[in-house]
């Protein structure tokens, strides 16, 4: 497997598994199955209410821990979040029956941010966590966090497919040394991604599918990707992407397809901001 480096010299696979939306019940199966593929890098969050099935299906691999890259995420504190930040810490590696994490991320930009990123950075330097990171956060606010912080983070987790690309961003965020970590790298199939007559016809070149060439598109830019998959060929399939390369003619119009905004929701609208509070504005 292919990997990059963090900024404080941490490897980090190219290609992973990734559990969101996976209901609990089918997590275990999913992850076992993964990793008979040959993933090492799982990502998962408190959010996600999967910790204790990523757990099981890592002890029950055998795998050495060592060839392992876990990734969890730090849900929104409320109180006192430093304090709050490392309990969720602590909950989080007990569910996963493990005694470090590979990569921590702050999983949304919103709260006590730099009380949680305190708390962050002392894990990093007692060795609790190897990497930690942001996911969710605008260029504004990382840049916010690097300038009045100590510790840059090492990854940020961010909307990016075809018809969001983030090529800016990711040059920015490759001054500062933040490594680009995709999330919904197929976009959940909006905008019938697994039928666009661009990236079937690129695959076809090829003999590869659609969800395929997205993977090698995001790998080859260098952005870190975690598709997601219950199904067991599918997941063999979306990790045999390293054997071809896109052509710069074929990476350049895939770029076309990028539309520049959010597919989801936007974390800098007034409205989702106060719903991960749990509040309604005007109420």
């Amino acid at each position: 497997m292919q990997t990059v480096m963090l900024n404080n010299g941490v490897e980090m696979p190219l290609l992973g598994f990734g559990v969101y939306q996976i209901p609990a019940e089918d997590t275990e199966r999913a992850v076992s199955e993964a990793l008979a593929a040959g993933y090492r890098l799982l990502d998962t969050a408190a959010a996600y209410g999967n910790e204790e099935a990523v757990g099981r299906a890592i002890t029950s691999s055998g795998i050495a821990r060592e060839e392992l890259f876990v990734t969890t995420k730090l849900w929104i504190q409320d109180g006192p979040a430093e304090d709050n930040a490392k309990r969720a810490f602590e909950t989080s590696l007990n569910k996963l029956g493990l005694d470090h994490l590979d990569l921590y991320l702050m999983h949304q930009p919103f709260g006590d941010v730099y009380g949680q990123w305190r708390a962050m950075e002392a894990l990093l330097r007692e060795g609790a966590a190897r990497a930690i990171g942001v996911a969710n956060f605008y260029p504004d606010r990382l840049v916010d966090l690097i300038v009045n912080n100590e510790i840059t983070p090492q990854v940020n987790q961010i909307e990016t497919h075809p018809f969001f690309q983030r090529a800016d961003y990711q040059d920015l965020m490759r001054e500062h040394g933040v490594q680009i970590q995709s999330w919904g790298g197929f976009a959940e199939g909006r905008n019938d991604l697994f039928t666009n007559p661009l990236l079937a016809e690129i695959g076809t070149s090829y003999g590869k599918s659609v969800a395929q060439v997205v993977l090698r598109w995001l790998t080859q830019r260098g952005v870190v990707a975690i598709p997601k998959s219950v199904r067991a060929e599918r997941m063999a399939e979306n990790i045999d992407v390293f054997d071809f390369r896109l052509t710069d003619e074929q990476m350049a119009r895939i770029s076309e397809l990028d539309t520049g905004s959010s597919l989801f929701f936007d974390h800098r609208d007034p409205e989702i901001v106060a719903g991960f509070a749990g509040r309604r504005l005007g109420a």
